[in-house]
């Protein structure tokens, strides 16, 4: 599979904006509307995705031919609750797509028909939704910031100028409104008289709207680079709109996704990744919050349930349960004092997060240092472990992987339930992980797995199953036990001997 490639429309600065193409339905009025909304998710965990979107919006999803992207439609109504989804990185809102897109021969003629393209897109709706989404954006951050000074109210400028000239353009694109940093979770519907207000406040510094083209191209029969297929198409539309381009500092980004024959062109609804929404104090390998919100929703946690996680790192993983499925209780420990240091600052964050928006700020998880191959729990009573394991590469050495992972398993079917307990285990480190499966004499089964990409390594997400063997009774376990009880008497002789010997 051929790599991604992600590149920006080189700048080219031109003044004044102009309209875009009409729509039947005229989104200026506040006329609800349907729209098509496209979400990066994490690979491997499309149907999980899917699966959120119907269960918390009601719409059924598709699944891209592109790993790691769906589609679902909505009304501009619920765009709000788009914000709220957990499996989700990035959303953006489709402008059109092309599932058998007849790319040219020749790089010219294709790249002039990506230039000619851009013109006769039905950008109208596409926009007012982006519009639409940066002013739910704009009230969050007045819900959380207060009362801002008129002076930062001035340095952001807001889309009055594209309101006046609605009424004689209804098309025109409203020009760019400040946003405000804020979490991802609590999006708020504005009330009318506070965007007067900011309508008022900022009606004389309305800038001219700032945009960039990203090119995301997967495929090996394509004439052209990203970069050419986001320059040329990158011009067309500023060309279109008279736009300013701009790389870093841009209001809109226009998305161009191109994955063999398929094409689609869409709006960014998110700046950045919603996978940050949990986490403020990171360490070398913490895990998206989407990717553990998916291994959770794989073991698919039941009321009253003891969840642990042996190796929690930044506690991402305990976290993120603790928050979505707050009817089980959540034990995160590391053996590394800066892991768990790391996991308690996450979660007086996230209570004070809450405690500020009213809401209770207690969170049904607990905190310990531990040595994981001797766990402080008591036999058979966790019913589900969720953990990332070490991969070998940032954290730990492959090396020592092979003593590590079988007693890592052997200590987690000590604690887990026989025959109702499960386990959700990912690991880069494939070969060890099923070498050390096959030596744990039937106390685990593997369900499923789930193939992933964390951060460009190819990963396992393993469902296993604790079996009803009893621990201490299987073959393995026995020889592991009379492995252990030898080395101890080992020592113990040596021990001795080292005492009788007379000192020199």
């Amino acid at each position: 599979m051929s790599s991604l490639e992600d590149e920006a429309v080189e700048q080219n600065t031109v003044e004044g904006p102009t309209s875009s193409p009409s729509s039947d339905t005229d989104p200026s009025t506040g006329a609800i509307i349907t729209i098509t909304i496209g979400a990066t998710v994490p690979t491997g965990f499309e149907h999980t995705a899917a699966e959120e979107v119907k269960e918390k919006i009601g719409s059924d999803a598709r699944i891209s031919k592109d790993r790691g992207r769906i589609y679902f439609p909505i009304t501009t109504d619920k765009l709000f609750q788009v914000h709220l989804l957990c499996s989700v990185d990035n959303l953006f809102v489709v402008v059109a797509e092309f599932d058998c897109y007849q790319f040219k021969e020749s790089k010219e003629e294709t790249l002039k028909e990506l230039q000619e393209l851009a013109s006769t897109l039905p950008w109208t709706n596409a926009l007012e939704v982006w519009r639409l989404n940066r002013t739910l954006k704009k009230k969050k951050g007045h819900r959380k910031v207060g009362n801002t000074t008129r002076a930062k109210s001035k340095a952001a400028s807001s889309d009055v100028a594209a309101s006046a000239s609605a009424e004689a353009a209804p098309h025109k694109l409203p020009q760019e409104m400040s946003l405000a940093d804020s979490d991802t979770k609590s999006v708020v519907t504005p009330d009318s008289e506070t965007c007067q207000q900011d309508l008022e406040e900022t009606a004389n510094d309305a800038k001219v709207i700032k945009f960039r083209v990203t090119c995301n191209r997967a495929g090996d029969k394509h004439s052209f680079s990203s970069n050419e297929a986001a320059r040329d198409f990158g011009g067309a539309v500023q060309e279109f709109f008279q736009w300013k381009a701009d790389m870093t500092k841009f209001d809109i980004e226009v998305l161009l996704n191109i994955h063999n024959e398929e094409v689609v062109i869409g709006i960014a609804l998110t700046e950045e990744s919603l996978h940050r929404r949990n986490i403020s104090h990171f360490g070398p390998t913490t895990l998206r919050s989407t990717l553990c919100y998916g291994m959770l929703r794989l073991c698919k946690p039941q009321e009253s349930d003891i969840i642990l996680d042996p190796m929690c790192g930044t506690g991402a993983i305990p976290l993120e349960g603790a928050i979505e499925f707050g009817e089980s209780f959540y034990i995160a420990g590391d053996n590394n004092d800066m892991a768990v240091s790391r996991t308690v600052n996450n979660i007086c964050h996230i209570q004070k997060r809450r405690a500020e928006k009213g809401s209770p700020s207690g969170l049904p998880i607990d905190t310990v240092q531990w040595d994981l191959s001797n766990l402080p729990v008591r036999t058979s009573s966790v019913d589900i472990i969720v953990t990332d394991m070490p991969f070998g590469k940032r954290m730990g050495s492959r090396k020592k992987n092979w003593d590590l992972y079988p007693s890592c398993l052997r200590e987690m079917a000590r604690v887990c339930r026989p025959g109702s307990g499960k386990a959700v285990i990912l690991t880069q480190d494939k070969k060890c992980f099923t070498k050390a499966i096959s030596r744990m004499g039937g106390l685990w089964r593997k369900l499923h797995t789930v193939w992933v990409n964390v951060g460009g390594l190819h990963a396992g997400v393993y469902l296993l199953k604790r079996t009803a063997a009893m621990f201490g009774q299987t073959p393995e376990d026995i020889y592991e036990s009379r492995g252990r009880s030898d080395a101890h008497m080992n020592e113990t002789d040596d021990k001795e001997s080292s005492e009788l010997q007379p000192n020199v």
